[in-house]
């Protein structure tokens, strides 16, 4: 009787095994979540995995991994519109900067911001620094990185591509305008940012930047800031005019330049040395001027503000970390441990 009872059990044992692992290999979350909270989603690169930190704690609460067979390596930066998580997925590092690539396939991931749960995982012919949701939120753009650059504008509800917009060579982060009108595009290998109207699909103008540009950054005071990674420097757009008002020399290579509206600064990101460099406005000359340094984690990357303006968060893509920094006074309040490789970060509000 022992005997039968103890195969009972085994056997019992083994099907109980089968069943996780098969609901583990189905389910892309590594715990169920139900993220019914303002929170930040962290996406780790070298992990292939996106850390959530409920904000009120700054405890990371949840993971979203991905299953093994959809080969989803090196994910960038990622968006959020009403409940959707959008995730470019370039299967390459950019941690140590953005060098000419060859093409190769990438990825667009859209996710349930609340469960973490696939909705779609679209196959892409180039590889794409970033996927992003339009203003509306009834489409999604993503730029393909290639030496004939492209952006790939699909239905955000079927996913069918709707239109294909040529812009320049290499293109890296594509970003809208704070009044979405407008698309920004930086052209890595032409020097390069194309202004695309959003409505029609067209490229209004071509505006010339520094040497290597990487994304222009959107500001809600009528500008566009323009990381340019080998040039070392930020070429400030004038959205009314597509014209660059001012170029702020940096003397470091920027990893992202982030504008907060509330407290009218600008942060930009030194990844080499561990900081964030922030400029206020001189409404007198008209112009950004350096206003101080924040020490932060090594491989300093992506800020994003809460709506207030009081509280930023910074990746830090060496240090596999977060940095809650309070903006009033430009501290380091908390540090939060994420995955390897944390680059892209999206606030839920």
């Amino acid at each position: 009787m022992k005997k039968i009872n103890s195969i009972f059990v085994l056997a019992t044992a083994i099907v109980a095994l089968f069943t996780l692992a098969s609901c583990s290999k189905d389910n892309n979350t590594a715990t169920p979540l139900n993220v019914d909270y303002p929170a930040a989603y962290v996406v780790n690169g070298q992990d292939a995995t996106v850390s959530v930190i409920k904000l009120s704690t700054g405890e990371v609460t949840g993971t979203i991994s991905f299953p093994s067979s959809d080969m989803i390596t090196w994910p960038h930066h990622i968006a959020y519109h009403q409940g959707h998580l959008a995730l470019g997925v370039p299967g390459m590092d950019f941690s140590g900067g953005h060098a000419t690539t060859g093409s190769m396939p990438g990825k667009m991931l859209v996710l349930n911001a609340t469960t973490g749960a696939i909705l779609e995982d679209l196959d892409l012919p180039v590889m794409n620094h970033n996927t992003i949701y339009s203003p509306d939120g009834t489409e999604i753009w993503v730029p393909q990185m290639d030496m004939d650059g492209k952006v790939l504008v699909y239905n955000a509800t079927t996913y069918a591509l709707m239109n294909t917009i040529t812009v320049g060579m290499m293109p890296a982060e594509l970003t809208f305008s704070s009044d979405g009108t407008k698309a920004y595009v930086a052209n890595g290998d032409d020097d390069t940012v194309s202004v695309i109207n959003v409505a029609t699909k067209a490229v209004i103008t071509t505006v010339n930047v520094g040497d290597n540009p990487v994304g222009a950054w959107t500001g809600s005071n009528g500008q566009m800031f323009v990381d340019n990674e080998d040039g070392q420097s930020i070429s400030v757009i004038n959205v009314a005019t597509n014209a660059v008002d001012q170029t702020i020399a940096l003397g470091f290579m920027p990893g992202i330049a982030a504008h907060n509206g509330v407290k009218n600064e600008l942060w930009v990101t030194d990844p080499m040395n561990a900081k964030v460099h922030y400029y206020t406005w001189d409404s007198g000359m008209g112009m950004w001027m350096d206003a101080g340094v924040i020490n932060t984690g090594n491989g300093t990357h992506a800020v994003a503000f809460t709506t207030d303006g009081n509280t930023a968060y910074v990746t830090n893509q060496s240090a596999k970390s977060v940095s809650v920094i309070n903006v009033n006074n430009h501290t380091v309040t908390k540090t939060i441990i994420v995955g390897n490789k944390p680059n892209g970060i999206v606030l839920k509000m």
